[in-house]
């Protein structure tokens, strides 16, 4: 009997969380699509591509935003079975809220670990597609950059003229092994810059061993120039580009633990490394901790008319978790606090928060 009962909470809670899945689908579709069509509206593109752009965007979206998901569907699917009784005899059964709780909340920390080695394997890949496919259409972009594990790609108009940089990676202040094209009027190559290193601490680049193609010089002499040392402007410095480094959504946790050094070497410091790798590890905790939180809103009283009153005070525990976590990895971006400290904190303040809570549902 048990087993049975085990099977209805977990299945019934795999429902619900789907068909929220669903919901936030359709709205993601909805809004991300308004989004690439913006893009592509100069375009001569057919619907189709901001259509399959968007279905390659909306996964990841979801997987971010999963701790609400589970939110939501632990309140929804807990509020149903309160209302039509199933939580009164489930008691008779023998089961406390604490049990049921503990059933729903280790059916979601699976989830958590399916998530991790199952699911983002498949959404990286789907968000380095999407980026592939939307830099292929950078042309009408006045400014570019795409940075990923194959090195650091730069598209900006610079005195009127269009500079492609690409570069196999970014070590402390140096981009190395680099490539620059000058382009005018959209598709002449006037001059081709290549150089072994290249110091970005500001705006004025520092360029190191040299070699200059010129294609616009007709004298063949000086069509190819080197130079131990080259200066050129750009509006991109270390600051900014580090800043590009934040996004890691293109690279799974799989790919993290297995290729740790070479992404370091290719230009991810070791502390956003970290700090992604902590963001998935707390995964599975995050969401255990938000259908325990869930179920302090829901279950923490047996009168119906009280549902809207907390269904209104999730809603604000949702916004105010949002920001809190937002707050936390800013504090660790900016250096107040550690990184893997900034990406813990709001677990740990959820966790100490249900713990009292949970206390005074066991009681009811």
């Amino acid at each position: 009997m048990n087993k049975i009962i085990n099977q209805y909470l977990v299945f019934g809670f795999y429902k619900t969380i789907l068909n929220v899945i669903l919901i936030f689908i359709c709205l993601g579709i909805i809004l991300n699509l308004f989004e690439e069509i913006e893009f592509f509206k100069n375009l001569n593109e057919s619907i189709a591509l901001p259509i399959k752009l968007t279905f390659l965007y909306i996964p990841n979206l979801i997987v971010k935003l999963f701790p609400f998901i589970i939110f939501i569907s632990a309140m929804w699917f807990l509020l149903s079975i309160r209302s039509n009784k199933d939580l009164l005899s489930l008691k008779v059964f023998g089961y406390s809220n604490i049990r049921i709780i503990l059933i729903l909340s280790f059916a979601a920390f699976f989830l958590g670990l399916v998530t991790i080695f199952a699911i983002n394997p498949v959404t990286s890949v789907m968000i380095k597609t999407y980026e592939k496919t939307k830099a292929k259409y950078a042309d009408d972009i006045d400014h570019l950059a795409l940075i990923n594990k194959n090195g650091v790609w730069i598209k900006e108009i610079f005195n009127r003229d269009i500079r492609i940089i690409t570069a196999g990676s970014l070590v402390e202040n140096y981009l190395k092994d680099v490539t620059i094209y000058e382009i005018k009027n959209k598709n002449i190559i006037s001059k081709r810059i290549e150089a072994k290193i290249v110091d970005i601490s500001n705006k004025k680049w520092n360029l190191t061993e040299v070699v200059i193609f010129d294609f616009e010089d007709k004298n063949d002499d000086k069509k190819l120039i080197k130079l131990d040392s080259y200066q050129i402007e750009s509006i991109y410095n270390l600051e900014k580009l580090q800043s590009l480094y934040k996004n890691l959504d293109t690279v799974s946790f799989l790919e993290l633990i297995n290729e740790y050094e070479y992404l370091n070497n290719k230009g991810y410091s070791f502390d956003v490394l970290n700090e992604k790798i902590n963001i998935f590890l707390s995964i599975p905790v995050f969401l255990f901790l938000m259908v325990v939180l869930a179920s302090i809103f829901t279950i923490g009283s047996v009168k119906n008319s009280q549902n809207l009153y907390y269904i209104f005070i999730s809603i604000i525990a949702c916004v105010v978790i949002y920001y809190f976590k937002d707050l936390s990895i800013a504090l660790g971006q900016t250096n107040r606090i550690s990184l893997t400290l900034a990406v813990w904190m709001p677990i740990v303040a959820i966790a100490l928060y249900c713990s009292i809570g949970i206390l005074q549902i066991n009681e009811n």
